[in-house]
Parts: structure tokens; sequence; C-alpha cells
């Protein structure tokens, strides 16, 4: 569903700056699973989410959907593809806007837009319905602006309106990581809910090792723009916060090896 050959990145090449963000990365993940990708500040996590989104193009390598070569295609251009949860709360909504009218926009993602059309009664009936799976007790309080909302009860109806048209992608760039620990916990529980429910193939990125051994059945682990390692199938199934720290120190031990023979064992490692 999602494969990714070869990519590439470099930012501020040839500089005193230079940050070799991506390594060369492969990686392929299935229709409909629900995958992690944890590392280390500067592991690279980021900047392959931000690649599949099209927040920039890579200097190298090839990013498929379906089959379909997305490499070149601006952001606004895979709206029909990927949906997109940042890590801010207020980043994926329009505060002075209702929440009604936020989610209209939502509904007509990719589209032509226009909000008299949106905002029919069925469509209003429609709105009140899925917001109220949320369990948050806001589908009577549709016209209220959104921005008057917590970061949870926001960041919820931010992953509502993500997923709303079922997009072929979801992406979670942190997205519990600014929540306080009660909303982050309702919120990634509500994700684990709706991934589960639509069958859709999701990519997360997190900090939290929990998260990470609770929520995905695929973890991808990262370190200086490479995949080291990846936890699928039993050993997933079996894997815990540890056991994850300890392949994390085991990283580390490697950096203090000779720089060729860290690069074998890192071959041989992913």
């Amino acid at each position: 569903m999602l494969n990714i050959r070869k990519l590439t990145k470099t930012f501020f090449p040839k500089t005193p700056n230079e940050v070799k963000a991506l390594r060369g990365v492969d990686l392929d993940i299935p229709e409909g699973c629900f995958a992690a990708i944890i590392g280390t500040n500067g592991s690279g996590k980021s900047t392959l989410l931000n690649a599949v989104a099209g927040t920039f193009e890579p200097d190298q390598g090839q990013i498929s959907i379906d089959g379909q070569e997305i490499t070149g295609w601006p952001e606004y251009r895979r709206a029909n593809l990927v949906g997109r949860v940042f890590q801010n709360p207020f980043a994926g909504t329009a505060a002075e806007m209702t929440i009604a009218e936020n989610i209209a926009l939502a509904m007509r993602r990719g589209r032509r837009r226009g909000l008299g059309l949106a905002l029919r009664r069925s469509a209003r009936e429609e709105i009140a319905a899925r917001v109220r799976t949320l369990n948050l007790g806001l589908e009577d309080r549709l016209d209220n602006p959104i921005g008057t909302l917590s970061g949870g009860q926001r960041q919820a109806l931010t992953l509502l309106m993500a997923t709303w048209l079922r997009p072929r992608l979801l992406l979670l760039d942190e997205h519990t990581a600014a929540l306080d620990p009660k909303s982050a916990a309702q919120v990634a529980e509500l994700t684990l809910e709706i991934v589960r429910r639509d069958k859709l193939t999701a990519l997360m990125v997190t900090h939290s090792m929990q998260q990470a051994v609770q929520l995905p059945e695929h973890i991808i682990m990262m370190h200086k723009g490479q995949i080291v390692r990846q936890y699928g199938g039993q050993e997933k199934a079996r894997v815990r916060v540890p056991d994850l720290l300890a392949a994390f120190d085991q990283v580390r031990r490697r950096e203090q090896l000779d720089p060729t023979v860290a690069d074998i064992l890192t071959s041989q490692y992913g």
C-alpha cells in the first residue's frame, strides 16, 4: 500500500549546518496496517512523515501509495489520499470557525469547497451523529467556535476530520504529545478505535514507548535517518517497553565501534 524506496533528504547541504535527515530509507506498509515510528530526536521520524505528506520533495527516492508514485506531488494534491493529524491541537483547525464549519471543510477535502451547501440540514445531522461517537458531549455545541475547546477536545475533532473521508493513509505526527496525560490517553484510545473500525492504514510518529507497544501492530525504529529495526507479527505481540529501550541502547553502543564496522552491522540489523 505505502511503498518507499531509497528515500534521502539532506537539509542545508554543503554548509556547516548540513543534516542528513534520511539516508536511503526503504519501507513497506501493507494495507490496513497500523504502524508506529519511534526514535530519538533527530532520528528522521518526522522528516519521513513529512516526506510522505508532501511537505517537501526528497532529494532522491520514490514514494508510492496503491502503486501510484506520488513523490513529486505537492501536498494539496495528496489530500484525496492522505489524512493528517499534527502534534499541535490547534494546527489542523480554524479557531474562529465553528465545529460544524470545520467539519464541513473536512467533508469536502480535495474537492471544491463551499459552506452553504455543506451545512444543509442533512449534513448537520450527519455531523452531529459522528461527533456523538467521540463521547465528549460536543454534538450539542456544533455552533461553538472550535477555538473555545480544550486541546484534547480539539485534537479528537481533528482526528475525526482527518478520517472523515477514510483516507488511504492516515499520518499521525506525535498527535498526543502536547496533551495532558488524561487527554492523551483518550485521544490514543479514540485513534485505535477509528483505525480498527474503518480498517485504515496508519503511520504514527511517537516518543511514547508505551503507545508504541499498545496501539500499533508494527513498530519501526529509526536512528540517524535510517531504519535500524522493525517489529511485526508475533515479535511485536511479545515486545515490551524494556525491550525497546534495550534495542536503543544496542544502537547507541554500535556508534562507539569503528564507523565501517558500524555500517556493516546497521545493514545486517535493519
